[in-house]
């Protein structure tokens, strides 16, 4: 139960600042989609997708409800759409090195045993954040439909490619979903093995071990 009070609000947090970093590049970019829909806010209700809450709280995967982005107003959607794509996890590392940092803060305060609850939890929702965040910027950076390292690998290649790389989408996203259900349950660790070590090690070295990963 303890986690969960934990999870809800960093769950909200962080989705809220990945979608919105998503429509702020967008923004910046030349598109006021996302604004003109009211989604250029902080607002978590505004970008909260209840089916992808429950996901991320059942399963360990979720997410929120995309930003909408109409290419037609970018200068090179091409070009463009790796930067808006790549926004979100990028967003998510800087909010988990914002805690990492705070959370170095809190180091000396010493053993748990010696800790006060209110000391006790705030390194737990820290850490915990830290772990999340994390695990946002490498799961969103797999080059599968339909998360954002799809969109940065389309950018990155001539676009002839990236049109091919279009038709395979929604392949992608059935294989991704599948893994997902299978890990959760058929405990096949698909995307455990896939995703755990970066995580452990960036969780590490962000927080140098202060954090560590069990």
């Amino acid at each position: 139960m303890e986690i969960v009070v934990y999870l809800v609000p960093i769950i909200l947090i962080s989705l809220t600042i990945h979608e919105y970093s998503h429509g702020m590049m967008a923004h910046l970019l030349g598109d006021d989609t996302a604004k003109n829909q009211g989604r250029l806010t902080f607002n978590p209700l505004k970008h909260l997708d209840p089916m992808g809450v429950v996901f991320f709280l059942i399963m360990h995967v979720g997410w929120a409800k995309p930003v909408p982005v109409d290419p037609r107003n970018l200068k090179d959607a091409h070009r463009d759409m790796l930067f808006i794509a790549a926004a979100g996890p990028a967003s998510n590392l800087t909010l988990a090195l914002v805690l990492a940092f705070i959370l170095s803060l809190m180091s000396p305060w010493g053993p748990v045993e010696q800790m006060s609850s209110v000391q006790y939890h705030a390194i737990n929702f820290l850490g915990l954040g830290i772990y999340c965040n994390v695990g946002l910027v490498v799961l969103n950076m797999l080059p599968v439909f339909p998360l954002d390292g799809s969109s940065v690998l389309k950018g990155l290649v001539p676009r002839r490619v990236a049109l091919k790389l279009d038709g395979l989408d929604k392949y992608c996203g059935i294989a991704l979903l599948v893994a997902v259900l299978l890990d959760n349950f058929a405990g096949t660790r698909i995307l455990g093995t896939i995703l755990g070590l970066p995580i452990e090690f960036m969780v590490k070295f962000i927080t140098q071990e202060i954090f560590p990963v069990k």
